[in-house]
């Protein structure tokens, strides 16, 4: 069915790309439903209402679906299918019951690991070496409906979340082609999820930055290149100011017995100890008042004592 109408609920980078696709195969994309920008938050990613805008398809901002008017009008569009494309909401059954060749989520990780918010950044934080984008069946239950297709992506020890999104976004579009026209012809796959492998992680927030020492070397890592740009960020508190690390490195280097929270220059490079009697090395950082320095003019810009102890947990 090549002009099926298509209702597209995005947001971010993989909503952006998504959509994108969808216009340059020339699908009949006849309504999007997004978020208006948060100005506290930092955006990083390109806007889903300007492309929509730019391609003459209306556009709806945070909608409240549980109004019945809200729904009417989508009942109005008449979709033949829907996708959610990072919308932030869970959508009600009276949205997922509109589209009569179904609703569909593409979700950043394999399914049913890493289900709920932030699954690129939870997956980095807890050393994942491979996620990916998954296109399901929605469902109430989020992150839960059947699995049409899947893309892995690889990531490395000392990927961030940042390079780790992009290649989620660009497995999502790929995912996106190979299943477009099956799902407009009703006919896409579907398998079912195994509850038994699932895991479910909620919102992060700034707060949650917050490095706890007594980790382990490569915990305290992960959480750093998990939170590094785009995202808040992690920081210790250290003599009543806040110290934001960037970017680290976790080379197995003993702590020599120095206790969990301390920092060192060393040759002219910073070190901090961990629980497990391990260094990171701190590649990046910032005072919350001051500009970020790396390289060797972190220890100088650090202007700290040889051996002082950020924080205790």
């Amino acid at each position: 069915m090549s002009d099926a109408r298509i209702a597209v609920f995005g947001y971010l980078d993989v909503g952006h790309a998504c959509l994108r696709l969808l216009l340059e195969h020339g699908d009949r994309v006849v309504a999007v439903y997004t978020h208006a920008d948060n100005p506290a938050e930092q955006r990083w990613f390109p806007s889903v209402a300007d492309l929509a805008d730019a391609h003459g398809v209306p556009v709806h901002r945070d909608v409240d679906f549980a109004a019945a008017d809200a729904v009417a009008q989508l009942r109005r569009y008449a979709p033949d299918l829907l996708f959610s494309f990072y919308y932030r909401n869970l959508l009600p059954a009276a949205v997922l019951e509109v589209p009569r060749l179904g609703a569909y989520n593409m979700h950043g990780s394999l399914l049913p690991k890493f289900r709920g918010r932030a699954p690129v950044n939870w997956a980095v934080l807890k050393g994942e070496r491979e996620t990916g984008a998954t296109l399901h069946v929605m469902v109430q239950k989020a992150d839960a409906g059947d699995i049409v297709d899947q893309e892995p992506v690889p990531i490395g020890p000392d990927d961030t979340a940042a390079e780790v999104q992009a290649r989620v976004t660009r497995a999502a579009v790929a995912v996106l082609t190979r299943q477009i026209e099956a799902l407009k012809a009703g006919t896409a796959p579907r398998r079912p999820q195994d509850p038994g492998r699932s895991s479910t992680f909620g919102r992060r927030r700034p707060e949650d930055g917050r490095i706890d020492w007594q980790r382990p070397a490569a915990e305290v890592h992960n959480l750093v290149r998990a939170v590094t740009h785009p995202y808040p960020g992690a920081f210790a508190e250290v003599g009543g100011r806040r110290l934001y690390m960037w970017r680290t490195r976790c080379a197995g280097t003993d702590a020599g017995g120095r206790p969990a929270g301390t920092l060192w220059i060393e040759s002219g490079r910073a070190h901090a100890a961990c629980g497990d009697g391990l260094t990171v090395e701190i590649l990046s950082a910032q005072w919350d008042t001051e500009a970020e320095v790396q390289g060797h003019d972190l220890a100088r810009a650090l202007g700290l004592p040889p051996t002082p102890v950020l924080e205790r947990s």
